[in-house]
């Protein structure tokens, strides 16, 4: 089953309550919620204010990617604001640690794996991730387009997660556009991050269900 998760750092911030009903409506699956803190990244994004907002809007599971120095700071502030996923990246952490931390807050626990990171960084923390997300572009902007090499990516992970008997979702983020999804979905990824090709587009309806491959 192939899952959306609109990334809302493209939606227009002055209707996101309105942007996050529309594309609840539309059939997304999760709402991403991109996390910045202008150390890890070269940007600053959403807080645990706006998290706290979205909560009270949508019932769709709150997908939050810490792109952050030190996520384990945070993980109980936004799993208490109401996140129900929360990723951190190896980059930034040891996910055999935090991981399991995640878990304990009753969140779904996910590992990121930036572009220039090895895929097999991850593999140590496998078991213990709910989910695995494989950016796609270097983090830190919305807009950028899609590193073509990091759907070799999600292919050596997907047949590491065969091997070993696993049936960890793998997400993408990062350029998804309804040109390149249907390659993402083929290289293994089954939950699709898109901001721009859904927020951008005049029909969210329609677009979801393209990336989706309806």
């Amino acid at each position: 089953m192939i899952q959306i998760a609109p990334s809302i750092l493209a939606a227009d911030f002055a209707r996101l309550g309105e942007e996050i009903r529309a594309v609840e409506a539309a059939g997304a699956d999760v709402i991403h919620v991109d996390v910045m803190d202008g150390h890890f990244v070269p940007n600053i994004s959403i807080g645990i204010p706006i998290v706290e907002s979205l909560r009270k809007i949508t019932r769709l599971p709150l997908d939050c990617h810490l792109m952050i120095s030190e996520p384990a700071k945070y993980i109980e502030p936004f799993a208490k604001a109401g996140a129900d996923w929360i990723s951190v990246h190896v980059e930034a952490c040891d996910l055999r640690e935090l991981l399991p931390a995640i878990k304990k807050l009753g969140c779904r626990a996910g590992a990121v794996v930036n572009p220039p990171t090895p895929i097999d960084r991850i593999f140590p923390a496998l078991p213990l991730a709910d989910y695995v997300l494989v950016m796609s572009v270097n983090p830190g902007f919305a807009g950028q387009k899609l590193i073509p090499e990091c759907l070799e990516k999600v292919r050596a992970l997907k047949v590491e997660c065969d091997r070993r008997g696993l049936k960890t979702p793998i997400q993408i983020d990062g350029g998804i556009t309804e040109d390149n999804a249907p390659a993402a979905r083929t290289a293994g990824a089954s939950i699709l991050v898109a901001g721009n090709a859904i927020f951008k587009s005049g029909d969210y309806r329609r677009t979801i269900a393209t990336l989706r491959g309806e």
